[in-house]
């Protein structure tokens, strides 16, 4: 190679490394850090809100029994007591008796002062006899404090007679039944009959009616024990005659009532056979199987005859008042029905928590729930209500067979059950044929009379 190539070899290497070291030289641009994003503002958590605090229940925990009888409103007590309970608290257990275990079991446990039952239903006719001995609290004061919350005045007046003994309320009214006829509206449609209104219409009824060959019968009637007794005592009010003399002691071998059993004995010639040894529930059946053609009988009962589970007859029975005797002109109704009381050996406690049940069962509201449950009606207000007529168009009848009820038919003198059970045997002795209607009327009064002294 020449020297002239070499040098100029030289040459580019040199300015080469020249440039490369201006460049590595030159001041390189600073790199901007990136600024970190500004964080955003924490979003306040909002303030938790107060949780409104619940009220009271002055007495949850606790508990009471209630001894009830097996009526139809026992369906309406177990839909709503679970609903007390939530509202309250309280709880109550429920003990469902027949009318004889109730009255047995409730007296034993006054007499016994062994408080089993805080809460206990109470058939008109008991209310005097409790009241003498102080077997159930008197409400007048838990009445008087709640008045206002009572409504009172929106409770039908005979109500009253369910729990009332000399100006003291010895159970809160629970619910009126009202003596009733029942009657089969396509039988007297076949029959071309209108509904008797008169008991001597009522006789020649049951008389058309009556086809034992095709096993119907004119009218279904009680005759055994105290429910023959109770039966009785419909048509001593129906022919205007009273079980009590002009001082209020038990008087019952009038001729009059000699002459109301005679007829009352001659209604069975037309009913199915072997009612003289009815209780309540045999008549009942014998009504919703289609056997008989018409029956009185207690208002409690008409629901039954709409419900296919149980009857035979639905939409075929009607209802109207029960027919009086000519003579007595405008007539009254007979008037029955429970009341609920507070058993007087309960501990205070529970005496005050039972009266919340009491007056929370009784309330307009809750008295809408109890009907549409089979509960007998208290209020007018709930009578009228649009929604129950709709449903219970029977309503507007009871409520004037309430309006114009007795409820003293039955005497609510403190020797009821006296009265009671000598009737429930004599009547039956009559009805069966083993004495007659003066003979069974003479010993019934002698039965009392012997039992009171």
């Amino acid at each position: 190679m020449s020297h002239k190539r070499i040098n100029q070899t030289l040459l580019l290497f040199v300015i080469l490394v020249m440039l490369l070291v201006t460049v590595q030289c030159a001041p390189q641009p600073t790199p901007v850090a990136e600024e970190p994003a500004a964080e955003e503002p924490a979003a306040e958590e909002p303030a938790e809100a107060e949780e409104p605090a619940e009220e009271a229940m002055p007495y949850e925990g606790v508990e009471l029994t209630l001894a009830s009888m097996t009526d139809q409103y026992v369906e309406a007590f177990r839909y709503l007591i679970p609903k007390f309970k939530e509202e309250t608290g309280i709880d109550i257990t429920m003990d469902e008796l027949g009318y004889v275990d109730l009255y047995q079991k409730l007296t034993a446990d006054f007499v016994g002062d062994t408080a089993q039952y805080d809460l206990m239903t109470m058939d008109i006719v008991w209310s005097g006899e409790y009241a003498q001995n102080g077997y159930t609290l008197p409400l007048n004061d838990f009445m008087d404090k709640d008045a206002d919350a009572l409504d009172l005045d929106d409770i039908l007046p005979v109500m009253w007679t369910q729990g009332e003994w000399e100006d003291q309320y010895w159970a809160f009214p629970l619910g009126g039944y009202a003596n009733v006829l029942n009657y089969r509206k396509d039988l007297f449609d076949e029959a071309g009959l209108e509904p008797p209104t008169t008991q001597e219409e009522l006789l020649e009824a049951a008389k058309i009616l009556n086809d034992p060959d095709n096993e119907v019968y004119g009218i279904a009637m009680l005759g055994a024990g105290v429910a023959g007794a109770q039966d009785y005592m419909v048509w001593v009010q129906q022919h205007g005659g009273t079980l009590l003399d002009a001082d209020g002691n038990i008087k019952v071998n009038t001729p009059e009532n000699v002459e109301t059993l005679e007829f009352f004995g001659s209604l069975f010639e037309y009913g199915p056979p072997g009612a003289t040894d009815y209780w309540w529930d045999q008549r009942e059946t014998a009504f919703r199987e289609g056997m008989v053609a018409m029956m009185e009988g207690w208002s409690i009962s008409r629901n039954d005859y709409e419900d296919p589970e149980m009857s035979q007859v639905v939409g075929q029975v009607d209802l109207s008042y029960a027919p009086a005797a000519e003579a007595i002109g405008e007539p009254t109704y007979g008037f029955g029905g429970w009341g609920i009381g507070i058993n007087a050996d309960s501990e205070s406690e529970k005496q005050e928590a039972a009266w919340e049940f009491i007056k929370w069962l009784s309330s307009p509201e809750v008295q809408k729930e109890w009907v549409l449950h089979r509960g007998p009606p208290l209020r007018t207000s709930t009578m009228t209500d649009p929604e129950i007529v709709a449903e219970l168009p029977w309503m507007p009848i009871l409520l004037e067979s309430f309006e114009k009820g007795d409820g003293d038919y039955r005497p609510r003198v403190p020797a009821y059950s006296i009265l009671q059970d000598a009737l429930g045997i004599y009547v039956n002795s009559y009805l069966i044929g083993e004495m007659t209607a003066q003979e069974a009327l003479d010993a019934a009064q002698a039965q009392i009379e012997q039992n009171i002294q």
